[in-house]
């Protein structure tokens, strides 16, 4: 099985690889918790995420926007005392308040809808021969970034997006070698 390079013998990236990176993700708790996710990475590796990632779900109640949008000074204190997930206050801050603007959304569109309009609804194919040729942020990331600031959204600098648009599958960034394309 030929994988995207990035992926690597380890079993946990193996899985996010072969079962979601890439696939088109439309449901707003699982784009949540994706976006969550993609923030927690920015500085670490996305393996020392996804080893922390069950811990992560049991803290924040499996990303369930309401409950999150709920939770208090109080709750972040206990977070940061939890050694099981990356303790790193604004972005704990950050994942609580990124769950009150999806709780409050008051656009015409579901918050899903918004998010994949920014590539037409459809996932972006790139087609890549190298890793070395996938860009750290492009365009939409960039548009998407802004608008969801302007939306009071933190912790989504258009690296971080454009990492949440290829885990979301709204950009499609495996590799022409990769048997998943």
């Amino acid at each position: 099985m030929q994988r995207c390079d990035w992926v690597g013998d380890n079993e946990l990236m193996q899985a996010y690889h072969d079962q979601e990176w890439g696939r088109p993700q439309h449901e707003p708790q699982k784009l949540f918790e994706l976006l969550c996710l993609e923030t927690y990475q920015a500085g670490l590796s996305w393996q020392t995420v996804l080893n922390k990632r069950a811990a992560f779900r049991e803290d924040f109640y499996q990303y369930d926007i309401d409950k999150v949008a709920a939770m208090t000074d109080e709750d972040v204190e206990r977070l940061l005392g939890d050694a099981r997930i990356i303790r790193h206050r604004q972005k704990l801050v950050a994942t609580i308040n990124n769950a009150q603007m999806i709780q409050t959304w008051s656009t015409p569109q579901s918050f899903s809808d918004w998010v994949w309009s920014f590539v037409d609804g459809q996932p972006i194919r790139q087609a890549w021969a190298t890793a070395a040729e996938i860009p750290s942020t492009d365009e939409r990331a960039k548009q998407l970034s802004k608008a969801l600031k302007q939306h009071g959204f933190k912790f989504v600098g258009p690296t971080t997006i454009y990492s949440f648009m290829q885990g979301a599958g709204l950009v499609n960034d495996h590799l022409q070698s990769c048997d998943w394309v």
